[in-house]
């Protein structure tokens, strides 16, 4: 039996409408689902949305055009995360985002750890990076080419 990859590299490159995918919704584990809906609303700004279960364990989030963000209660212990392991987020002005991550007391670093301290990237993108109550990443960076 062919492995995937060799499978992948022997068929031919074709831009396909009907198998395309796109974004639909992102799904974060948490602990605390009252903590973590009022961080995500204050902190991020997110706008919830209705959700179909009804049953308690679920806050959904409208991300736009990019889809949903849904917190899901039931996380039972804390793990260790990696960096890498992160949600991104654009905004238009970094300095108002601060304000705000710092109205709310909540710590952020650059990228090596240094806190209160933006990374900027060779293309110019200021970054930063704080951890939700579950410790989930998440990066703020003032990238507008994806907008």
């Amino acid at each position: 039996m062919a492995s995937i990859s060799s499978q992948i590299g022997n068929a031919q490159s074709t831009s396909n409408s009907e198998i395309a995918v796109s974004l639909n919704h992102i799904g974060v584990y948490v602990t605390n689902l009252k903590t973590s809906t009022t961080f995500y609303e204050n902190i991020l700004n997110l706008k919830q949305i209705p959700e179909p279960f009804h049953d308690g364990r679920h806050t959904w989030f409208t991300l736009g055009a990019a889809g949903h963000l849904h917190l899901i209660e039931g996380e039972k212990k804390e793990l260790v995360r990696d960096k890498n392991d992160h949600l991104c987020f654009s905004v238009k002005s970094m300095e108002a985002f601060i304000a705000n991550l710092d109205k709310y007391h909540v710590e952020y670093t650059n990228w090596p750890g240094t806190a209160k301290e933006p990374t900027v990237r060779p293309d110019g993108v200021k970054q930063i990076y704080f951890k939700d109550p579950d410790g989930h990443l998440i990066e703020i960076n003032n990238d507008t080419s994806v907008r």
